[in-house]
């Protein structure tokens, strides 16, 4: 079944106005036969959004009127293509008790849902590494090299695998190597694959699901999937169920990256 976990929506604040709509006819031209929708989930409470306009998650205000609008999509196109529910929730240390309260509240609402990690936290100081090449920039200076910054990702991807956040907690694993986005910019030194295989051993231990993510194909300054096929064989190799997700925040994003991809 050719299917897409990671699919963002009009809710989603940073994103763009295409509709749910478009969205399921153009997964259907492409021949999807199903489709989750995965959008940001709001940040927990009290953290402070570090991006300049605050939209990495979406208004809590509208999370009623998003599984609303999913429930009467699911519906309308019952008989043409499988439809779920689901948000894209991120980890931050610190705010797991926070995190776990939101998903014992809305968790019953989800088919689906994928945990990514998007913040760092070095002394007290919270950044969005994926955001800008400027901002992974001034991350160095304070991280002290490129391979500190890997470091402290993978160091927090890996805290969110074996973190309790209930018994609503997302069953896969989002990007796990989204800090190579600007790699082709700021190279690290070397490959980081012990901890990319104990990540990989954590979710295998968990039964937990990869997510095999197209967007970094796309990005100017990445030129490999969210994780590389080399980390995807070893996922397999341990008995890891992967599910290709386009990441789309536009209607023509779905399928980005799947030719590509082994």
């Amino acid at each position: 079944m050719k299917v897409d976990g990671h699919v963002h929506t009009p809710f989603c604040p940073h994103g763009s106005t295409d509709s749910f709509e478009m969205y399921v006819e153009r997964a259907m031209v492409l021949g999807y036969s199903g489709i989750t929708f995965t959008e940001h989930a709001p940040l927990p409470a009290g953290f402070r959004d570090t991006t300049p306009d605050q939209d990495s998650g979406m208004d809590p205000s509208r999370l009623e009127d998003y599984f609303d609008t999913l429930d009467s999509l699911k519906e309308r196109y019952k008989d043409r293509i499988t439809i779920r529910s689901g948000l894209e929730v991120d980890y931050i240390e610190g705010f797991e008790k926070e995190t776990a309260e939101f998903l014992s509240i809305y968790g019953p609402r989800m088919d689906d849902s994928i945990l990514s990690v998007h913040f760092l936290q070095h002394r007290g100081k919270w950044d969005c590494l994926d955001f800008s090449p400027e901002v992974f920039k001034s991350m160095m200076s304070y991280y002290g090299s490129v391979d500190e910054i890997y470091k402290r990702y993978y160091k927090t991807v890996l805290k969110s695998i074996q973190s309790d956040l209930g018994f609503y907690k997302p069953k896969r694993i989002g990007h796990i190597t989204l800090v190579t986005k600007f790699q082709q910019l700021f190279p690290s030194s070397r490959t980081f694959s012990d901890d990319i295989s104990l990540i990989l051993q954590e979710m295998a231990a968990r039964d937990l699901e990869l997510d095999y993510n197209g967007a970094g194909l796309v990005k100017p300054y990445c030129g490999e999937s969210y994780p590389p096929p080399d980390v995807i064989k070893q996922a397999r190799a341990l008995g890891i169920k992967i599910v290709y997700g386009s990441d789309a925040h536009t209607a023509d994003g779905l399928d980005q990256g799947r030719a590509l991809m082994k």
